[in-house]
């Protein structure tokens, strides 16, 4: 899946040290990392998110989602090798949907564009990847990480969200409810994701589940916003989380009430757990 070494010493042939990237003192690794920004009317905070990111990374891919201000513009002066991709539809997850789609690397790291997510941790998600883990998730409230910006009721709705996904999917979640993720490219054939809002991520974090992926929480610090105002809505998009829930655990008894009564599992070549 990837190549794991120390970063090649000064008496080592330099074209085989042109192989690796070193992202750390003990690591380099071989496998290119996109990194996915979706952004609307995002110009002020472009400068601080485009400056966390480690000098490493492969690409990344900026997803416009029609913005009215200079969020383009900006990028670009930033980083003139940006990849902009014009989002026709509306909502995160079809934003996200349509950068991943956009995106060259074997990693992809989805990261906001408002400044809350410290760019220096992709670090962390791409070693977890790189040591074994399919999809790295990001938690607010795993050991090491905190948040600056839930207030005490929308920590109240993740925690009770995470419950019900971790009884009755069988994940071992601490945060649900958060967007800074990263996975191998593989991973996109196996959870088809097919939502358009802020939900996307609770939809992610079911499907990797269901779908045996090996998955490795890693300990994240979400900031205050830095410049405008969130569109995210903690009741209206408390439901639709909620809505994604009963909606997959209904899919998910559909079809093993379909595969018990298939010939194939009277054969004893279809099962389901």
């Amino acid at each position: 899946m990837s190549s794991v070494v120390r970063p090649p010493s000064s008496g080592q042939d330099p074209s085989v040290a042109a192989d690796f990237r070193p992202i750390s003192s003990h690591l380099a690794i071989t496998p290119p990392v996109s990194v996915v920004i979706p952004a609307m009317n995002e110009a002020e905070n472009l400068p601080y998110v485009f400056k966390s990111l480690p000098d490493w990374i492969h690409e990344v891919v900026l997803v416009d989602g029609n913005s009215t201000d200079d969020t383009v513009d900006v990028a670009r002066s930033l980083r003139p090798d940006v990849k902009v991709v014009e989002q026709r539809g509306k909502g995160k997850g079809d934003a996200l949907i349509t950068g991943f789609e956009a995106c060259a690397g074997d990693i992809i790291v989805m990261v906001d564009a408002d400044g809350s997510a410290d760019g220096g941790e992709i670090v962390s998600y791409v070693s977890a990847l790189v040591s074994g883990a399919d999809f790295a998730k990001g938690s607010r409230f795993a050991n090491g990480g905190g948040t600056d910006d839930m207030t005490f009721i929308r920590k109240l709705g993740n925690w009770a969200l995470c419950t019900v996904v971790n009884r009755k999917f069988g994940a071992r979640y601490t945060d649900l409810c958060y967007g800074y993720n990263a996975f191998w490219r593989h991973c996109l054939d196996k959870i088809d994701l097919d939502c358009t809002g802020f939900e996307v991520e609770t939809l992610m974090n079911i499907r990797v589940v269901k779908a045996g992926l090996k998955v490795q929480e890693i300990p994240s610090h979400e900031y205050l916003r830095i410049h405008g105002t969130s569109n995210l809505r903690a009741v209206r998009d408390g439901l639709r989380v909620l809505k994604v829930i009963l909606k997959e655990r209904s899919n998910r008894r559909d079809l093993r009430r379909r595969i018990r009564h298939s010939p194939l599992l009277r054969t004893g070549q279809g099962e389901i757990s």
